[in-house]
């Protein structure tokens, strides 16, 4: 019998071991965890809508009408008026024709994936691509190869090197460096040796944009430039579940054959709800984001005049490069000591050698906030190995 504990040990050894939190009370800047009080920056509630009164009084509202559970698939009895809806809301607020809505981006991901591409197909994938990607390109039985990270030149020569039915998939905004896709170049390449583009933009729904639809508003990219966004809804927006957008031909199709669309219970109406009302903060208030790009930019400026070597990104996800696993963790654990809640991320999340600190902000952090955080950085520069 495979030795499990050995494993675990081995994890501990090389400062791998991951373990859960204990958080109290709701989302936001100022968390409890294991009891104890901090400054989190390490949430992807990019918008500070996780704990926004106006969404949480429409989930209010809407528990009475639609009860608790979604009851069945969407395909039995549980597509209700409020999945309709918001599945409305968000082909609108994205500019594409039709939407679906899945229960989560990774469900949403592997079922894209394996509907659009199987045996004798070629998926193209960005290395640094986020591990549902991978997972449903491995699943999908589909010939994979990878092109090193945003390089257009080598999948450029991939595509041009292959035939038959070809897809091509990337995250819009990467989640641990928290720089954007190449999108305009890609979808060139893409019309020009005939391969269906998919892009993931979990991290970039809510924060770029003008009116917040994301990477593609940001690069005036249209459906014909993209057939197919994913997007999730737990991160910017605030609320659950993920959706799928794009022409209403291949929306059907993901019915009839998105096997994680297909086999789940549908998420709770009264959910489906409260994410609308956060939609509409996400397009009526850009003062978010705004915001937010003031904090990316106060930080970038001072945290690299501390001495930190910050990764190229333009969004709210702000790595620290540190390397070595157990100096990223110590580096963590000083912060924490100082109050400061900022997560130590390593091999196999991020490739090996390129442990860092992802710091995130929030529209719900002030400049207050930020003082306390770079208060810290330089507090504890002596233990950055930079």
């Amino acid at each position: 019998m495979r030795d499990f504990a050995a494993e675990l040990e081995a994890r501990k050894d090389a400062g791998l071991y991951r373990r859960r939190r204990l958080v109290s009370g709701p989302q936001q800047p100022n968390l409890t965890t294991d009891g104890n009080a901090v400054l989190a920056f390490c949430s992807n509630d990019y918008l500070g809508l996780a704990n926004d009164p106006v969404v949480a009084e429409a989930l209010h509202q809407a528990l009475p009408e639609t009860g608790v559970g979604g009851g069945a698939s969407h395909l039995v009895c549980g597509h209700h008026d409020e999945h309709h809806l918001l599945e409305q809301a968000l082909a609108d607020l994205t500019k594409r024709s039709a939407a679906l809505f899945f229960s989560t981006g990774y469900m949403a991901n592997l079922g894209v994936i394996t509907a659009l591409a199987g045996r004798g197909d070629t998926i193209f994938s960005d290395r640094l691509n986020h591990a549902s990607i991978i997972d449903g390109c491995q699943l999908s039985r589909a010939k994979v190869r990878r092109y090193p990270h945003a390089d257009v030149a080598a999948l450029a020569e991939l595509l041009a090197t292959t035939s038959g039915h070809k897809l091509v998939v990337t995250d819009g905004v990467f989640s641990m460096d928290g720089d954007i896709a190449p999108l305009a170049e890609m979808a060139r390449l893409c019309r020009e040796h005939d391969a269906l583009l998919v892009v993931d933009d979990a991290h970039g729904l809510g924060v770029l944009g003008e009116q917040g639809a994301g990477t593609l508003e940001q690069l005036g990219l249209s459906e014909d430039d993209v057939p197919i966004l994913i997007g999730t809804l737990g991160k910017a927006v605030g609320t659950s579940g993920a959706f799928v957008a794009g022409p209403a031909l291949l929306m059907d199709y993901l019915v009839q054959k998105a096997r994680t669309y297909i086999y789940t219970t549908a998420m709770p109406p009264a959910m489906a709800r409260a994410t609308r009302a956060a939609l509409a903060l996400v397009r009526s208030e850009p003062q978010r984001r705004a915001h937010l790009q003031h904090l990316i930019g106060r930080f970038r400026a001072e945290a690299q005049a501390l001495g930190y070597r910050l990764m190229p990104s333009e969004t709210p996800i702000q790595p620290i490069e540190v390397g070595d696993n157990w100096a990223a963790l110590e580096l963590s654990r000083e912060l924490e000591a100082r109050g400061l809640l900022v997560t130590a991320i390593r091999p196999p999340t991020v490739p090996e050698g390129e442990a860092r600190l992802r710091v995130t902000f929030s529209a719900a952090h002030t400049d207050a906030d930020l003082d306390r955080l770079l208060a810290g950085l330089a507090d504890c520069r002596c233990f950055y190995p930079g």
